[in-house]
């Protein structure tokens, strides 16, 4: 291989290596922002305030 060709090849392994990372923190983000979400559907107080605060807004 050319010192050309090696380079190339890491380029593209890194270039994998970012997108791989890139699209776990984007699932590992979503399925965190889920659990929020149905966390918060375990505290009907916070709920209801939240509904009053929305209908507040009309």
């Amino acid at each position: 291989m050319t010192p050309d060709t090696t380079a190339t090849h890491r380029a593209a392994s890194t270039a994998r290596l970012g997108t791989h990372a890139l699209r776990w923190a984007v699932g590992a983000g979503a399925v965190l922002a889920c659990l929020l979400v149905f966390g918060l559907y375990t505290a009907p107080d916070f709920m209801v305030m939240l509904a009053d605060q929305m209908w507040a807004c009309f």
